[in-house]
């Protein structure tokens, strides 16, 4: 068990967030909680795993993700016929469903949440899904409003020097968010809530000072947040409130030297009661098939340089 459950129960940890269960040991037995594909796919994951302890002696992090990823890809059609339920329409008559286990997991927890934060690559739907929940809870009277804002992070180019005034400045930065809305609502319905104040989309900087009441708030990009900024952000927050933060780890344009406020927050507000991360996976990703590889391909990647780092210092230690 202790090696199943890892140091500080770190694999535990992993697959009760990948599947959205709980695992507990009670009487020399392992009990999983949670709804249907969740629970029999955390018992395969753990068969497998323990059957992999017993051959090795042994248990890899990387090898737990690896066996999960497998799961969930040898099982799409069977996790495609379990993932029925629409979130909300588009303008179009569209449904909007959840397309993997990781969404679906997301979509609950924004649910039964007040602070949720979605963490993966691009193309897994943090974004897209945040902003139908968000339409979702207004149209239901469970929010008055929704705010959207993204860190404007600049990559080279000053918003001095974009033309236009302030508000066609930050456009570029807010443009996704943009989009989302766009196809969920419809343009003149978008356009008629913005009017009313009661949709705004506005760069973070906008959020210093301000309480938000009633609101469903989203915050894209966080990995370009400053911890400063995070802190900031994640105190606005006001009675009758949700906040879903959104953010890619491999992706921050921060200037070098400077920690991502997503990072920090992953570290210090991980067991806070009433506070949920959903961390994508490649698996997750719903974009063009090739997306899934290219990121897989980037990760193995990081995984080799991270070992090269480890035994140049490993060598370090022993020469000394």
């Amino acid at each position: 068990m202790v090696t199943l459950f890892g140091n500080f129960d770190k694999n535990k940890k992993y697959i009760e967030e990948r599947f959205n269960t709980k695992i507990k040991l009670e009487d020399n037995q392992l009990k999983i909680i949670g709804e249907g594909l969740n629970i029999e796919f955390t018992k395969e994951l753990i068969i497998e795993l323990i059957n992999e302890i017993k051959a090795n002696k042994d248990l890899d992090f990387q090898k737990i993700k690896y066996f999960a990823d497998m799961l969930e890809r040898d099982n799409k059609e069977l996790i495609k016929e379990s993932l029925n339920n629409s979130i909300i329409t588009t303008a179009s008559g569209k449904p909007i469903k959840a397309k993997t286990l990781g969404q679906q997991n997301y979509i609950e927890k924004i649910k039964n949440n007040d602070v949720v934060f979605a963490i993966g690559p691009a193309g897994t739907g943090k974004t897209y899904l945040a902003v139908a929940m968000a339409v979702r809870s207004f149209k239901q009277g469970e929010v008055n409003r929704i705010i959207l804002t993204r860190p404007a992070v600049e990559a080279g180019e000053s918003l001095g020097f974009l033309p236009g005034d302030l508000q066609d400045k930050v456009d570029p930065y807010l443009r996704p968010l943009y989009d989302g809305l766009f196809e969920i609502l419809g343009f003149e319905a978008y356009q008629n809530l913005v009017e009313k104040g009661l949709i705004e989309i506005a760069p973070l900087a906008y959020m210093r000072g301000r309480t938000l009441d009633n609101a469903f708030v989203i915050l894209d990009e966080a990995q370009n947040t400053t911890n400063e900024q995070m802190k900031m952000f994640l105190t606005r927050l006001g009675y009758g409130s949700k906040a879903i933060i959104t953010g890619d780890k491999t992706q921050i344009d921060l200037p070098k030297g400077r920690i991502s406020g997503l990072k920090i927050a992953e570290k210090i507000l991980k067991n806070i009661k009433g506070i949920e991360f959903q961390n994508f996976t490649s698996i997750d990703v719903v974009r063009h098939p090739l997306v899934q590889k290219i990121i897989d391909a980037y990760d193995s990647e990081d995984e080799r340089k991270a070992k090269e780092r480890k035994a140049k210092e490993d060598l370090k230690d022993l020469e000394k």
